[in-house]
């Protein structure tokens, strides 16, 4: 092993200086990283490439050069769409009317979740053959820690990553970009910044100078309400937050102001855990007497969806699926499920999205149990709270009461529903 400060992304060789040609001399690749500190990070965020489109492609070549849109027709969303069709601004979570407004001629593709994850289980086998420290983020993208590992595998933690893509593209068929530093908030930050198929390196002497300029937006748990917040309040790029005191942004913000005066010089005090993320968050309640009437229904199902909400938010998840489950006064169990239009944390949206399921199976019969499930669980800064044209009033509503509750008490505010069940 070399103390090389320069890779071939292509091939994995290192160098001891990037070649005078910029080109790889063993498999002649233009492809080359470069960096101070190369061989001493060791904290990667892999996250393929437009996942279910990516996926798609890979399963109909004749869709390689087109513009790919995965979801409903007309009026359903976007659940995804390939790098092609986001030249036109379209978006996930974008209405696909709109979609195909910006973009006529793209090709619809129905989603296919069983295809999308034995593909996801595919990268994450080859993840962990790679470390065992893997930390899964969702179904496409995971966090690596990978010190330690150079004795072993005679390759500093970078060219291990390489092999690791490649071994992806070969095997899976799809593609994937790293993001490499010390910590998992600039690995996470460094992976979107060269996609698709990128290699991005946040080191601990440019963190401070990469950071300045960039939008608050870019930091981990700044969502666009957050977002919104801090730039009322004038505070636009990272580098306003160090010139304000962490006790005034506690005092502003509360507990996030901590995190972010961290976030904003770099510091990020998490270690990348091993294991399986978790799949699903759930409350059910069993009734002293059986329930026939939908609106009875519906009163017991409200605090279940405020205590799912809270426990989303305390573990910064989000909600990609909903699950209702019924249990009739003959034991039989009942379950519906509805895929949300965008990731939630918000108790109100789980209820909502529960209200007409409720009121489906409402016919008559008489029930003993319901219980509410959130599943399908993300990263809640890569949720989307807002609707499409900004923040909507009850969610800056849900979130006052939050810092509310978080400064006085869980107990010293309650919705109206609340008092009902």
């Amino acid at each position: 092993m070399s103390d090389g400060q320069a890779l071939c992304r292509d091939c994995g060789h290192d160098f001891p200086t990037p070649p005078v040609e910029r080109r790889c001399p063993h498999c002649d690749s233009p492809r080359i990283i470069e960096h101070a500190e190369l061989t001493d990070l060791s904290v990667a965020h892999l996250d393929c490439d437009a996942f279910y489109a990516t996926v798609e492609k890979r399963d109909d070549p004749s869709l390689a050069q087109k513009p790919v849109l995965v979801g409903g027709k007309e009026r359903g969303v976007v659940m995804a769409c390939c790098y092609i069709a986001r030249r036109y601004g379209i978006r996930s979570a974008m209405p696909m009317r709109r979609a195909l407004e910006r973009c006529p001629h793209a090709t619809i593709v129905k989603p296919n979740m069983a295809k999308y994850r034995d593909a996801g289980r595919a990268v994450r086998a080859l993840m962990e053959e790679t470390t065992p420290k893997v930390e899964p983020i969702s179904i496409d993208e995971a966090f690596l820690d990978l010190a330690g590992l150079s004795v072993l595998r005679g390759q500093f933690p970078a060219g291990i990553l390489v092999r690791l893509i490649r071994r992806i593209e070969e095997e899976v068929g799809i593609t994937a970009s790293i993001g490499l530093s010390y910590n998992k908030s600039l690995a996470k930050i460094a992976s979107d910044l060269d996609k698709p198929r990128g290699f991005s390196i946040i080191g601990r002497a440019d963190a401070i100078p990469f950071l300045t300029d960039k939008p608050v937006s870019m930091l981990w748990g700044v969502g666009p309400s957050l977002e919104s917040r801090l730039n009322r309040d004038g505070i636009m790029r990272i580098g306003q937050l160090r010139d304000i005191p962490e006790r005034e942004l506690v005092a502003r913000y509360g507990s996030i102001g901590e995190r972010l005066a961290r976030l904003a010089i770099g510091q990020d005090g998490r270690a990348v855990h091993s294991g399986e993320v978790q799949r699903s968050i759930s409350s059910e309640r069993t009734f002293s007497g059986d329930i026939q009437d939908a609106d009875q229904l519906l009163e017991k199902l409200w605090p279940l969806c405020e205590t799912v909400g809270n426990q989303l938010k305390n573990k910064n998840l989000a909600a990609g699926t909903l699950t209702l489950k019924l249990k009739t006064s003959r034991f039989r169990l009942i379950t519906r499920s509805r895929t949300l239009a965008r990731p939630t944390q918000y108790g109100s949206d789980l209820f909502d999205v529960a209200k007409p399921l409720v009121s489906g199976e409402s016919d008559g019969r008489k029930f003993r149990l319901i219980g509410i499930a959130a599943k399908d669980l993300t990263q809640a800064d890569e949720a989307t709270h807002d609707d499409l044209f900004g923040p909507t009033r009850r969610h800056a509503t849900e979130e006052a009461m939050d810092r509310v509750r978080e400064r006085f008490g869980k107990d010293v505010i309650k919705k109206g529903r609340s008092f009902s069940s």
